[in-house]
């Protein structure tokens, strides 16, 4: 650390002026500072531009895809018939009647107060193949236990029954298949599969029962007509009835439903107005963050400054292929003849009402018409955004370069400055040290002057 001397000799304030000579040392490295605070704020922004040009990508590449637009909804005439509309759908209208739910096999066991011996258990599936299944204990709760914890698609529960003449306590197993269809059917055996047989087939002995047997769901199309179909499944839910179309029944229903499937003209103009909203958004963050603005100080002095994009040429590019390719004629016909407008202040705006009429009078050539776009955007877009080469991207990492080198500039500057400073001390410090000394010696010389003067007076 510097001594302070401040004015011990000069009477010079020289703290302050070293402070003042080192703010004037320090102009460069502000210049430095200034320049990343500008780079930083630049980053900044062009990092919200990427980000909504990735997200018109994506929306653009999605919209762009074979049968994006390929939109429909369904309709069931009956709550019994639910209906879902799922890609390659396709205009169509069936009468289905609901002859029968699926369901699993569900049996109880005779009441009885532990599994009997041999522990044992033999579960056969609707494939034939046996499994042996044996429990740590004939308690109905190990049973249960070494059940559930199988591979044999049943579960057990124990319930309880009521007590014997002895006051002992009875339990019953409900035994139910883990999926439902006629393949979920099983038969449960006491003993090792070798020994199965109806006799010891514990779902038919005496005292069990049969609770629901296994059953698959089934739909009758054209009932009554020459061309009548049953069609099963093993759940409720049947695919592809009609092409893209699964339905799921949740009750039989004897009366014929019917299910109409039919373009979704309000799914496509969404998808339209998602793609046009996307481009208005980037633009909206460009001219933001080119826009002049002009602020007054204290005196009144107007000051006129332009936002961080403007003068960028890159920027400039981007937004001028954008807004090519959402304009561009298509096939001689403007985008605006199908409700993409391009505005007379160089934005693109959404007319739903013309883009309904059009869809409606011409629907083929709309949706291609707005796939042309899609692709063209999704080109543009993704050279801009894109994570790697992105035009975008890479100024962003220029930036991002130039900052670290700054960085390291103003690092350098502050081990200069710092070495400046310690100069100014010292010299600043020394020249008072020199000037007391002087003052010193003329002190003395004075004084010797001075006593030379009375000796002579004297004499």
């Amino acid at each position: 650390m510097g001594i302070s001397l401040d004015g011990l000799s000069s009477g010079l304030d020289t703290t302050s002026l070293i402070t003042q000579l080192m703010t004037a040392e320090a102009a460069p490295q502000n210049l430095l500072k200034t320049q990343v605070t500008t780079s930083n704020t630049m980053i900044s922004a062009l990092q919200g531009l990427n980000t909504r040009m990735a997200t018109l990508a994506d929306s653009a590449t999605a919209a762009a895809k074979v049968g994006s637009l390929d939109l429909y909804s369904a309709t069931s005439s009956s709550p019994a018939l639910t209906v879902a509309v799922a890609t390659g759908a396709s205009a169509g209208e069936l009468q289905v009647v609901v002859s029968a739910l699926a369901q699993s096999q569900v049996g109880v066991s005779a009441a009885m107060a532990a599994w009997p011996s041999p522990s044992t258990i033999t579960i056969v599936g609707h494939s034939g193949t046996p499994l042996e299944i044996t429990p740590a204990s004939n308690s109905l709760d190990d049973v249960a236990s070494a059940i559930n914890s199988s591979t044999a698609g049943v579960t057990a529960t124990k319930v309880a029954s009521g007590v014997d003449g002895s006051g002992t306590k009875l339990y019953r197993l409900q035994f139910s298949s883990k999926t439902t269809g006629a393949d979920s059917s099983f038969r449960v055996y006491q003993g090792a599969a070798a020994d199965r047989s109806d006799a010891n087939d514990v779902l038919m002995a005496s005292g069990s029962a049969m609770i629901k047997t296994a059953q698959n769901a089934s739909v009758t199309l054209w009932k009554g007509t020459s061309a009548e179909q049953v069609i099963t499944s093993a759940t409720n839910s049947f695919t592809d009835l009609l092409p893209g179309v699964s339905v799921t029944a949740s009750a039989v229903f004897t009366d014929p439903v019917t299910i109409a499937v039919s373009r979704d003209d309000t799914k496509i103009s969404a998808v339209t107005k998602g793609l046009v909203d996307s481009i208005s958004s980037a633009f909206v963050l460009i001219a933001a963050q080119t826009a002049v603005s002009t602020t007054t100080d204290a005196s009144g002095k107007s000051t006129t400054s332009a936002g961080i994009f403007a003068g960028d040429s890159n920027i400039r590019d981007i937004r001028q292929k954008t807004l090519d390719a959402a304009s561009a004629p298509i096939n001689g016909h403007s985008p605006s003849e199908y409700g993409i407008v391009l505005t007379r202040t160089g934005t693109i705006t959404f007319d739903p009402d013309k883009f309904a009429a059009a869809l409606v009078a011409d629907p083929t050539t709309v949706m291609a018409a707005v796939q042309t776009i899609a692709t063209r955007i999704a080109t543009v877009a993704t050279a801009a955004s894109d994570k790697y080469d992105g035009a975008l991207t890479n100024q962003i990492r220029g930036d991002q370069s130039q900052v670290k080198n700054l960085g390291d500039q103003i690092s350098a500057w502050d081990v200069r400055l710092a070495s400046r400073k310690s100069t100014l001390q010292r010299t600043y410090s020394a020249m008072e040290v020199l000037l007391s000394n002087m003052k010193a010696q003329s002190a003395a010389l004075t004084s010797q002057l001075s006593s030379l003067s009375t000796s002579t007076t004297t004499r």
